[in-house]
């Protein structure tokens, strides 16, 4: 998978949109371990991403506890020429205190979302710099197990069975065709070749359509 510019999120099923289980409220800061343990701001945020909504702490943070969340922030479009989502991210140098208050949605299980936010595959990880940024991410497959890693970032499972803790998330077919008893009809998936990559994104990326399963 290659991915041009910021993580994107298309909200397929997302109960929270419905439930109102969003949560804004809190500075997105981390604890910085190679710093004597000081508490300083995210620097950015792209969708896609988990923060833990850390209430007792008083941040949103890959530390600490906490449920892991969904970081998707309202997406404001001032310009009608660029009408996607590719040169979108949050940055604390934007905002007026030096600090992200990023907008958390709860997952739930049974939850569809459609993501291009995978960290690069190089080692160590690169970074997109701009809109025009691009990174190389790992391939992934229909049925794939993914987790939240500690800096909030989904990843690849180890292994190829479900991992038994923890949230789990896994790589659905971007259509089905469901058969009588309300099963995935395998011969229609082998004589029509269901697609990884869903290319639903607005600005055609390479994309992976997910469900929360645990």
């Amino acid at each position: 998978m290659k991915r041009k510019g910021y993580g994107q999120v298309e909200p397929n099923h997302l109960s929270a949109q419905y439930t109102a289980q969003i949560y804004a409220q809190l500075p997105a800061k981390y604890v910085d371990s190679a710093d004597g343990n000081k508490v300083k701001a995210i620097e950015k945020l792209e969708n896609g991403q988990f923060l833990k909504y850390n209430y007792a702490a008083g941040r949103a943070s890959v530390d600490g506890d906490g449920e892991w969340m969904l970081v998707f922030n309202e997406v404001k479009l001032y310009d009608e020429r660029y009408q996607n989502y590719k040169d979108f991210v949050v940055k604390a140098s934007d905002m007026t205190d030096g600090t992200i208050y990023p907008r958390l949605l709860k997952i739930n299980i049974g939850d569809i979302f459609t993501t291009n936010t995978f960290k690069s595959s190089d080692t160590p990880p690169v970074t997109v710099s701009g809109p025009d940024g691009e990174i190389t991410m790992p391939n992934l497959s229909l049925g794939d197990y993914l987790v939240i890693g500690s800096d909030g970032w989904l990843i690849k499972a180890a292994g190829t069975t479900k991992p038994s803790t923890g949230m789990v998330f896994q790589v659905v077919p971007h259509f089905t065709q469901i058969k009588d008893d309300g099963s995935l009809d395998p011969a229609y998936v082998t004589t029509n070749g269901v697609t990884v990559y869903n290319y639903h994104l607005g600005d055609m990326q390479d994309a992976v359509k997910v469900q929360r399963i645990q």
